[in-house]
């Protein structure tokens, strides 16, 4: 009797610690958007490895992601209308919608409750509940002149205060969505801020709204501290302008940085980084560079500036002193480099090769490579840490 205690103590102490060595957190997770194949890969930091592979996620082709709060679960946005919740502990999609035809990605509330997406059609907003994907509210765009269809809306972001800003790009507009008060939002809307804002960013501390415009030099600056100043034009020079270089890919505005005073831009069409001081958002400086930028990103200890490029010298990647503004290196991963990120304190930055088929792993304060992971047509590259970041 007393043996047969013994043995079933130390089953039960076995099963145990197996459950126990099952057990990890969610801080070192991210993902890799795999878009030919309509695939995620869960992959960690801490080994660099991957750990496994999601399937079924619809049309990725411009997809982005967004964390829950307490980085467990990743809410994936894709081209089809597609909204996907993915638990990255058990490896597997929790929920799946269609809730549009076209959308062009996404937000996370401040609180975590709220999942916005930002359509082309129809063209508005529509907001979910985090935990089931239910629908929660919908905010409907400007309808266009010519009737039957609404403005396209680009550039959707999380703000402090429970709110979400947009831009409307057929009619040239911004708008906010107050949650505050409950899922029946205080809309405010701000027109005539200029010609096809095309995508928009927030900065760090949430201030600033900033978009794009495709239609016309310049972008369009809402300062959230001080709505009732409305949107103010600033960086007139900033854009297509004159130049006649062609456009291959107009970089992302959520591509850009902002470390310290100063913020570090993509010009559109030219082979500069732009260089901004972040208090009156005026330019200081040009910093030639051997392509068409796309994404500009900080070293999170604002020291480097990584920048990759648009086709044909999407191969390199080049990067940058913050505080000299000189090119310290250029570096050739691979043919088509789409998406770059640092891990939060900035030991890793990782880069997705897409016609490489892989995403490689290097240190960026040595600037050596230090691990290739396989992977099929890789884009976006996302990590958990964002969960906790404005705007992202």
């Amino acid at each position: 009797m007393i043996r047969a205690t013994l043995l079933a103590l130390a089953s039960l102490l076995l099963t145990a610690c197996a459950q126990q060595a099952d057990l990890r957190g969610s801080g070192d997770l991210g993902v890799v958007v795999e878009r030919a194949s309509g695939s995620l890969q869960i992959v960690e930091s801490s080994r660099r490895s991957r750990l496994a592979r999601v399937e079924g996620l619809g049309d990725l082709s411009h997809a982005s992601v967004v964390f829950s709060r307490d980085q467990r679960y990743a809410y994936v946005f894709g081209r089809d209308g597609g909204l996907t919740k993915v638990d990255l502990l058990r490896q597997r999609i929790d929920r799946r919608i269609v809730q549009g035809g076209n959308s062009i990605g996404g937000a996370i509330s401040q609180d975590g409750s709220l999942i916005a997406v930002s359509n082309y059609e129809p063209g508005g907003v529509r907001v979910f509940d985090a935990a089931t994907l239910a629908p929660i509210a919908e905010i409907v765009a400007t309808p266009l002149a010519e009737g039957g269809k609404r403005s396209r809306v680009v550039g959707l972001v999380d703000a402090p205060g429970q709110r979400f800003v947009f831009s409307l790009f057929d009619t040239g507009e911004i708008w906010t969505a107050d949650f505050s008060q409950g899922h029946t939002p205080i809309v405010t809307r701000y027109t005539g801020i200029g010609k096809q804002p095309y995508d928009a960013l927030i900065t760090p501390d949430g201030r600033y709204y900033m978009a794009g415009l495709f239609g016309e030099d310049g972008m369009a600056r809402l300062d959230l501290w001080h709505p009732e100043r409305g949107v103010q034009r600033v960086l007139e020079d900033y854009g297509r302008g004159a130049q006649k270089l062609p456009v291959y890919k107009m970089p992302h505005l959520e591509g850009w940085t902002v470390a310290g005073e100063q913020a570090f831009v993509p010009a559109v069409g030219h082979h500069q980084v732009l260089v901004l001081d972040s208090r009156d958002w005026r330019q200081t400086d040009r910093i030639d560079v051997l392509g068409q930028p796309v994404f500009v990103m900080a070293r999170p200890d604002h020291r480097q500036i990584w920048v990759n490029f648009a086709y044909p010298d999407n191969g390199k990647v080049q990067v940058i002193d913050s505080e000299t503004h000189r090119i310290i290196s250029t570096l050739e991963p691979g043919p088509a480099v789409l998406h770059m990120e640092f891990t939060a304190r900035g030991d890793q930055l990782w880069l997705s090769v897409r016609d490489g088929g892989e995403v490689q792993v290097w240190d960026p304060y040595r600037l050596e490579l230090l691990q290739c992971l396989p992977a099929q047509s890789p884009s976006g590259i996302f990590f958990s840490s964002r969960a906790h970041e404005t705007g992202l």
